[in-house]
């Protein structure tokens, strides 16, 4: 009786909620047939809590914060809104929107270096940590324990012991090998957070990760993308499995937003407010370069969900090419249309995926969605050589983005999360020269053998998209 009413609460919870009809009617099949699993599932992953007293106050005093920034760089914005006009088109609507929706600042002093792998962001990184002088930032994902994660804390204790502050939040699921590294760090006067502790409060932090990876050093130096602090992003031979994935290192103005970014997910942990000015905030003088960059940020507390909107309004605005390499393709409707509408209207899309997931489900369910993509003249490819982790995508030849992101509801609803779009032709061609390194490891989808596959494993994609509302 107690398991019936606590059924018929949930479902009456879950239909008051008026949340996406399909991620509704997957969580009442869930109780429906599984009830006690489904009571579980949704008690840990299914209430929404973004609008609840834990977020709602962190999304208020975020959206202050940020218009104070917007407001102290108000005189530029319109002059370059123009500027990026001329340079790309009509993707300066991207920017437009994200301006309007005062989610980001478009910033043209920039210098932006593509880091492919642990091997090139690495040795980037460790140097860029031991030439900071006043402050080093860093909010990630994953930090283990390992030759990465050891050699980065001995740097941060170096720099403490010379006076660098040294400020470090970690989500506590992600970081599950981090080990005594927090221990090491607070003993020698970091601030260190950890970001929704799952260990308290278990019932509520299970979803809402923090996915981001960030390092601002000096307010001067920035790296942003998808590569976290472990050493199994480094194909040195140590481990079996290649790691494909990318990563910026970004000088100038644009550090400024992966800085505001950072503070606003330690002030959450933390309580500490920042004032806007240097050594956290500065412009870069040395710098004349005119890559123009925007930063998007999307989190539980957000009003839209902008991550998933940029990337959806930058398939819209492609003339000619849309190339999209991420490891967990699992998309909303919205994306899946655009991109089968970009297919059907001529444009050359292109998706790299990878051959073995480390997800059952999630490679399953990404499965299930190759049909429809086929059937409109998407251009699937599975990476062959390792894991492709990154998560980028080329728009022509003069719009990047690298990102922290997939294709997923977890990135796109739940989770905090981070992406740095860059109007740029020489860093979209590095990127575009890349996707065709890596095509050189990848085996094309034929749409006739693919709808040939045997019955087992379709039947497994298409329970395993069931799924996807929840993962």
């Amino acid at each position: 009786m107690l398991v019936i009413l606590s059924f018929i609460g949930v479902v009456f919870t879950i239909l008051l909620e008026n949340r996406n009809p399909v991620k509704a009617m997957a969580y009442i099949l869930l109780l429906l047939f599984i009830p006690i699993v489904g009571l579980i599932v949704y008690y840990y992953l299914g209430r929404d809590l973004r609008k609840k007293r834990r977020f709602t106050l962190k999304g208020s005093k975020d959206e202050v914060l940020f218009a104070k920034y917007w407001q102290s760089q108000r005189s530029e914005i319109e002059q370059m809104q123009l500027e990026l006009r001329h340079a790309v088109g009509n993707k300066q609507e991207l920017s437009a929107m994200l301006l309007n929706t005062r989610q980001s600042i478009l910033t043209k002093n920039n210098r932006v270096k593509l880091l492919i792998n642990g091997e090139e962001k690495f040795p980037e990184v460790m140097a860029a940590l031991r030439a900071a002088k006043h402050h080093i930032h860093i909010e990630y994902y994953m930090v283990a324990a390992d030759d990465v994660g050891n050699e980065v804390t001995q740097i941060l204790v170096e720099k403490l012991n010379q006076g660098v502050q040294v400020r470090f939040v970690y989500d506590d699921m992600g970081s599950d090998r981090i080990k005594n590294i927090p221990a090491i760090l607070k003993e020698n006067g970091a601030s260190v957070y950890s970001f929704s502790p799952v260990l308290v409060g278990l019932y509520r932090n299970a979803n809402y990760r923090n996915h981001r990876k960030i390092i601002v050093v000096d307010g001067s130096v920035g790296f942003v993308g998808g590569i976290n602090l472990d050493d199994r992003y480094i194909n040195n031979g140590k481990h079996d499995l290649f790691w494909r994935d990318t990563h910026l290192k970004i000088e100038g103005d644009a550090v400024n937003l992966l800085q505001l970014q950072f503070l606003m997910s330690y002030r959450y942990c933390s309580k500490e407010v920042f004032p806007f000015e240097a050594p956290f905030f500065g412009r870069a003088s040395t710098l004349t370069g005119t890559c123009f960059t925007d930063i998007v940020a999307s989190g539980p507390d957000s009003e839209w969900p902008m991550t998933m909107s940029s990337i959806l309004m930058a398939i819209n605005v492609a003339k000619r090419r849309i190339r999209i390499t991420n490891p967990y393709f699992v998309p909303t409707e919205e994306l899946l249309t655009a991109l089968q509408i970009a297919a059907l209207a001529g444009k050359d899309v292109q998706l790299m995926l990878p051959l073995k997931g480390d997800s059952f489900i999630v490679q399953h369910a990404a499965l299930s969605y190759m049909k429809p993509l086929l059937a409109a003249g998407v251009k699937v490819f599975f990476y062959t050589r390792g894991f492709i982790h990154a998560k980028t995508m080329i728009i022509d030849d003069n719009l990047a983005w690298v990102s922290s992101v997939n294709f997923d509801n977890r990135s796109f609803f739940l989770n905090c999360e981070i992406g740095v779009l860059v109007y740029d032709k020489e860093v979209a061609g590095k990127l575009d020269r890349v996707f065709d390194e890596d095509l050189l490891y990848a085996l094309p989808v034929q749409e006739t053998r693919w709808n040939k596959r045997n019955i087992f494993k379709r039947f497994m994609d298409s329970v395993c998209r069931l799924l996807t509302p929840l993962l």
